[in-house]
C-alpha cells in the first residue's frame, strides 16, 4: 500500500462508529487513493476497533494475520479526548504497518495553526505549544514549530489591523490563457470565451453593486482580485474592473489589494500599467516551477524567460509587493529540479512566496487522465518543504501563513512566507476565517463569519459562467438572504 498510485482498499470495523470520519482522513493521509470498505470482512488488510468500558483496542490484519495490536483509553464523554486517543492509538497502527511516520502526526485538518493560535491567545510559551503538538498529536518538532510561528505572526498582523466587524472582497475572473494540469479551479479558456466577457463583466458590476449597498455601513478591509487569470483580460477590461470597484469603495482607503496577475503569458507592460495607478497594489506572478520541462509537461504556456522579464517590468514600473507561486512535488520534479527553482526565484528576489504542495484535485484533468500521467507523480516529500523553508530563511522571508489541502500526497501543506511588512493579510483573514469574505463572479464561495456565535454560512455561485450571467438576480438573491 505504499504507492501513490496504487488503487488498494482496506477494510474497516468497528463496534461504534464515533469517530469514524477521523480514522477516515488517517487513513488518507497514509494512503491518499486508498477505497475505505466498511464492515465487509473479506477484504484485506482490515482495521478493527472495539470501544469497550472506556478503553479501545484496535487490530490490523493482513491475509488473517496480526501485523499490530494496540489498546487505550477511550473517553466518550469528553470527544475531544477520545478522539485524540483514538487517532494516537489508530496512527501508531499504521505505523507499525507501513514503517512510516508523518510530518503532521495525526492531525488532519485544514487549519492546524488554528490550534496554535488559541493557545498562543492563552499566553501559553513557544516550547509548550511545540511540546503540545508533539505529544497531542505526535507531529514532528519542525511543524510543531513551525505552527507556533505562523501563529505568532498572524498575531501580531492582526492586531495592527481593525478588522472585527469589517469585511473582505473576493473578485473572481474564471478565464486563463490555458488549463494547467493539476488546476481545478473555476476557469475557462480566454480564446473561446472572449465574446462573453463582457457580459461578464456586466453581471460582475451588478453583484458589485449590491455588495456596496448591503454593507454600505460596514468597512472593507481588503480586496483579492483572483481566478482563473484576472490579467486575461484585456487592459482596457482590467482598467474598467478597477474603475468600477474604486467607484463603489475607494480603493484608497482599503488596507490592501491583491491581483493575482498569475501566468506571464497573460501579462503585458499595459496591463502593469493600468495595476500601476492604484495604491500599492499587491500582485502575484506565478511561474509554479523555474524548470522548463515541466512548465511544459504541465500545460503552461510561458517560458522561464517570460517569467523573468515580467518581474522586472513590475519593478521597474514601481511594483513593491510582489509575490510568486510554485508548487512542490510537480510531475518528475526531484529535490534538486526544486533546488534549481530556489534558485532562480532568490535571484529574482520576490517580497513574498507561495508554497503549495501538489494536491491531485478529483476536477483536474491531472486525476482525470491519472493513467497517462501517474509514472511522473512523485508527490511532495518533508525534505523539499524543508529545502523551501531553508531558501526562504536565506531571502529574508518568514512563515506567515499555513494551511493543507485534502489529496496531497505525504499529508503535508501549503505555505506563504513574506518580508517584513510585505505579507498579504487577505490570506490569513480567510485561512483562519476572522472575518466574512464576500465572493463575487462564477465560482464564488462566500463565507460569512459570525464570530459571536462561532458560525460560518457559506454562500456559493454557480460555476459556469453562461449560468452566471444569465442567473446573476439569483446570485444576488442567495446572498441577499444570508446577509
Amino acid at each position: 500500500m505504499e504507492g501513490y498510485t496504487k488503487q488498494r482498499s482496506i477494510c474497516l470495523l468497528q463496534n461504534k462508529d464515533i469517530f469514524e470520519y477521523d480514522i477516515r482522513s488517517l487513513l488518507y493521509a497514509f494512503f491518499p487513493q486508498i477505497k475505505i470498505i466498511i464492515g465487509e470482512k473479506e477484504h484485506t488488510p482490515i482495521l478493527k476497533l472495539e470501544f469497550l468500558n472506556g478503553a479501545c483496542e484496535g487490530w490490523l490484519f493482513e491475509e488473517g494475520k496480526t501485523i499490530a495490536n494496540q489498546t487505550t483509553e477511550c473517553d466518550l464523554e469528553d470527544k475531544d479526548t477520545g478522539r485524540n486517543q483514538v487517532k494516537r492509538m489508530v496512527y501508531n497502527l499504521l505505523v507499525a504497518y507501513t514503517g512510516r511516520k508523518l510530518a503532521w502526526g495525526t492531525l488532519t485538518g485544514i487549519r492546524p495553526v488554528k490550534i496554535a493560535s488559541h493557545l498562543y491567545e492563552q499566553q501559553m510559551k513557544e516550547q509548550e505549544i511545540i511540546s503540545h503538538f508533539m505529544e497531542t498529536y505526535l507531529t514532528s518538532e519542525q511543524k510543531a514549530r513551525l505552527c507556533y510561528q505562523v501563529a505568532k505572526k498572524e498575531d501580531e498582523i492582526l492586531k495592527a489591523v481593525p478588522y472585527h466587524n469589517q469585511y473582505s472582497l473576493y473578485v473572481g475572473i474564471p478565464f486563463c490563457p490555458s488549463r494547467c494540469l493539476y488546476c481545478s479551479f473555476t476557469s475557462y479558456p480566454i480564446s473561446l470565451y472572449e465574446g462573453k466577457v463582457e457580459d461578464y463583466l456586466q453581471a460582475l458590476f451588478k453583484e458589485i453593486e449590491f455588495v456596496k449597498q448591503v454593507y454600505k455601513n460596514k468597512v472593507l478591509t481588503s480586496i483579492y482580485i483572483g481566478g482563473g487569470t484576472p490579467t486575461s483580460l484585456s487592459a482596457p477590461q482590467l482598467e474598467r474592473l478597477l474603475d468600477h470597484l474604486n467607484r463603489c469603495f475607494d480603493l484608497n482607503e482599503i488596507q490592501e489589494i491583491t491581483v493575482e496577475a498569475g501566468r506571464p503569458d497573460s501579462i503585458t507592460r499595459d496591463k502593469l500599467k493600468v495595476l500601476s495607478k492604484y495604491k500599492d497594489i499587491r500582485i502575484s506572478i506565478n511561474p509554479q516551477t523555474m524548470n522548463q520541462k515541466t512548465l511544459d509537461l504541465i500545460g503552461r504556456k510561458h517560458t522561464i524567460e517570460q517569467v523573468e522579464q515580467t518581474f522586472y517590468i513590475a519593478r521597474e514600473l514601481g511594483f513593491s509587493n510582489i509575490n510568486m507561486d510554485m508548487i512542490v512535488g510537480l510531475m518528475g520534479e526531484s529535490l534538486s529540479d526544486i533546488e534549481h527553482t530556489l534558485k532562480k526565484l532568490k535571484r529574482l528576489n520576490p517580497d513574498s512566496l507561495t508554497v503549495h504542495s501538489l494536491a491531485i484535485k478529483r476536477a483536474a484533468n491531472l486525476n482525470i487522465k491519472m493513467e497517462e500521467y501517474k509514472d511522473y507523480i512523485t508527490g511532495t516529500t518533508n525534505e523539499m518543504l524543508e529545502l523551501v523553508d531553508q531558501f526562504a530563511g536565506e531571502m529574508g522571508l518568514s512563515p506567515y501563513y499555513l494551511y493543507r489541502q485534502k489529496n496531497i500526497p505525504g499529508n503535508l501543506e501549503n505555505i506563504g512566507y513574506a518580508k517584513e511588512g510585505k505579507a498579504c493579510l487577505y490570506n490569513i483573514l480567510i485561512m483562519e476565517e476572522k472575518q466574512s469574505i464576500v465572493a463575487v463572479g462564477a465560482g464564488g464561495a462566500t463565507k460569512l463569519v459570525d464570530a459571536e456565535k462561532g458560525l460560518i454560512t457559506r454562500v456559493e455561485n454557480v460555476k459556469d459562467v453562461d449560468n452566471y450571467i444569465t442567473r446573476i438576480d439569483e446570485m444576488i438573491g442567495r446572498k441577499k438572504e444570508s446577509m
